[in-house]
């Protein structure tokens, strides 16, 4: 017998619910029917607000984009800082890092993701140095994302040499930005 939801916000609980199966087993192990099991709900609550896996997946990445461009706006406006905050937040929400980067289990023209990678954007252009051509500040933002991306992929896949991984991530993250120049 499915027990009778009491949580107050459906959607957010499997949202929640569908970041910890994430955690456990991968995004391939995750199924409707298991969120709607883990979440107390009925088999088609999970359906009902997301349509199918795509819409959960799209959910979760518009979402991971949302806390992302937080995490981003709470920093200086500083390359190396706001990279401090990505890795950070990889660290935080891996389960919400895996389904952002994973664009074959989301529906890229979704009016929602759209937007949020759109805010996350600003947000990262916002550490941009002053005075950079249009053609310079798409090189630095990809340059800065990409050094931020790498350590944040190395980091939790534990592949980072042992002399930086026992370190604190914000401060290893932060010398090896230091080492490439990375600053506002």
């Amino acid at each position: 017998m499915t027990r009778p939801y009491h949580h107050g916000d459906l959607r957010a609980a499997l949202l929640s619910a569908a970041v910890e199966m994430i955690a456990d087993h991968g995004t391939a192990q995750l199924s409707l029917r298991e969120l709607a099991r883990r979440a107390g709900v009925s088999h088609a609550a999970p359906r009902h607000h997301f349509g199918d896996k795509p819409g959960l997946f799209t959910a979760l990445a518009a979402e991971g984009q949302q806390l992302l461009t937080e995490e981003l706006l709470a920093a200086a406006p500083d390359l190396r800082e706001m990279g401090v905050r990505y890795v950070g937040f990889a660290v935080r929400h891996p389960g919400h890092f895996e389904v952002m980067q994973r664009p074959d289990l989301w529906r890229a023209d979704d009016p929602d993701l759209l937007a949020a990678k759109a805010a996350t954007a600003r947000a990262l252009r916002a550490g941009l140095p002053a005075g950079l051509g249009e053609a310079e500040a798409e090189r630095a933002a990809l340059a800065a994302w990409s050094l931020a991306h790498g350590f944040a992929t190395l980091t939790l896949s534990g592949t980072l040499p042992p002399q930086v991984r026992d370190r604190d991530t914000a401060e290893a993250f932060r010398e090896i930005a230091g080492l490439l120049e990375v600053r506002r």
